[in-house]
């Protein structure tokens, strides 16, 4: 009789991954099981990993802070330009809709 062995196959994150999943479980309010389910992994995996950056040295916070804010740089000056567009939309949307000089309905 031969005996099949089940062959296990893991799931590597990587570091990124495993940041982003964290920092969504922490500033969610959620429970690691909703957000594991959410994410598509293992609620013990999103445990070890919250160790794991909990040990980092306090420099490599730093460079996510930084990453961070220069994310909200861009993301100001993308939604300041937007505003602007919005505004100049209306303005023409205003000018084309106004109704003929003469009074008369067209």
């Amino acid at each position: 009789m031969k005996t099949e062995q089940a062959t296990t196959k893991y799931k590597r994150y990587d570091t990124t991954f495993k940041h982003s999943a964290v920092e969504h479980w922490m500033l969610s309010g959620k429970s690691a099981r909703i957000i594991a389910g959410e994410l598509g992994i293992n609620e013990q995996s999103l445990h070890k990993w919250k160790q794991q950056f909990k040990a980092l040295p306090a420099g490599q916070v730093a460079g996510t802070l930084e990453q961070l804010q220069a994310e909200n740089r861009r993301l100001q000056r993308e939604l300041h330009r937007m505003m602007q567009q919005r505004d100049i939309l209306k303005k023409t949307l205003g000018i084309i809709s106004e109704p003929p000089a003469n009074g008369l309905s067209v």
